[in-house]
Order: C-alpha cells, then structure tokens, then sequence
C-alpha cells in the first residue's frame, strides 16, 4: 500500500505542478473540479482521472508520469488482464473498461524521488484513446501474446503490440509506440506532444 501511496503522490504532484501549466494551459483545457467520491468512482470504474473543459467541450483524462530514467521509451502502457486476481469482475483490467476520451503521458526531467525539483517534461503526449480503440477495433492495432518486448510495424500499416507481464505476476500489460501512431498516422492520433517526434 505504501507503494501505491507514493505513486500517487508522485503523479498528483506532477499534475498539478507541471501538467496544467506546461500541458493543458497551452491547449485551454481547464480542470473541472469533481465531488471526490464521484472522481474515486470514475477513476475505478471508468479509468478517467480527470475531466476538462474548453468551451462547450469536456473531455477525459487518463494519466501516467514516469521519471527521467525512461526517457529512452517512447511507448505507453495499458493495463490488460488480472488473470490470477480470485474475483472474476476484477481480472479485466483498464484495457475493456476504460472511457477516457485522451490519454496523457509524461517524462519528467529528474528522478522520482527528486520530483519536487522537476521543471518540466523531457517528453509528453496526449494520445486520442478513441482513436486508438477504433484502430484496435479494425486490426490496424493488434494485440499479440508473442514474447516479444516491443512494437513493431507489420507491412507498413499495422502496429503489433506484446502482452507484457508485471514480473510479481500482479497483472499483464501492453505498450503501444507513440512515434509509431504518429509514423503510420500522423497528428491523426496525437492531440499535442513534445519529444516523440522532434
């Protein structure tokens, strides 16, 4: 629990402190603020961590912020399966129950434990999850238990993505390449990003 705990703290510190003015001030999205057991309710239910407006727009945010040390990756994660979890409901993980319309991902430029020195992101984008669950819908994003431990573009059109496994056997994962949705179908996928394809 404390690692949860200090995870937590570590992304609702880069939220506040760096994604909203370096991310969402540029864009005009502002933070609508919720009733907190409605925010845990989504969060749980629905994978949305937060919710914006612009204009007569609102829009929902999943987030993930990592530290310095993987500013080398440019792919994302999406929770899969919770195959050993002992009730059922619980072993679908974010990939069949998310709603957020925007996924945002985020490097910080310092480690973790230095967050609080952090002055900004070595890389970010935010991702339009519809989008990417309309090309894993058609197949131009598959899914594929194949061992493998990276993306690869298959035929020039399509993206195979690995299911990857938490090494406590918690939970398996898959990445999905950001530089690749921007090669096969460029700005199409990506609302707004730094770093990825500079």
């Amino acid at each position: 629990m404390a690692s949860y705990k200090k995870d937590r703290a570590f992304s609702d510190y880069v939220h506040q402190q760096l994604a909203l003015p370096l991310i969402y001030k540029a864009l005009g999205w502002q933070e609508v603020r919720l009733r907190k057991d409605y925010a845990q309710y989504i969060d749980m239910m629905d994978g949305i961590d937060y919710v914006f407006r612009k204009g007569n727009e609102i829009m929902s945010v999943q987030e993930r912020f990592r530290e310095a040390q993987y500013k080398d990756y440019s792919d994302f994660t999406i929770r899969y399966r919770r195959d050993d979890n002992k009730f059922k409901e619980r072993q679908e993980s974010e990939y069949y129950k998310m709603k957020a319309h925007y996924f945002t991902y985020g490097i910080i430029d310092c480690a973790k434990s230095k967050v609080n020195t952090a002055k900004g992101f070595i890389k970010y984008a935010i991702i339009d999850l519809k989008k990417v669950y309309d090309k894993i819908d058609s197949k131009a994003i598959f899914i594929s238990d194949n061992k493998k431990h990276k993306c690869e573009i298959v035929n020039n059109k399509r993206i195979e993505c690995p299911v990857k496994y938490n090494v406590d056997g918690s939970s398996s994962f898959f990445p999905i390449d950001i530089s690749f949705l921007m090669k096969l179908w460029g700005n199409e996928m990506i609302v707004a990003q730094k770093g990825f394809c500079d």
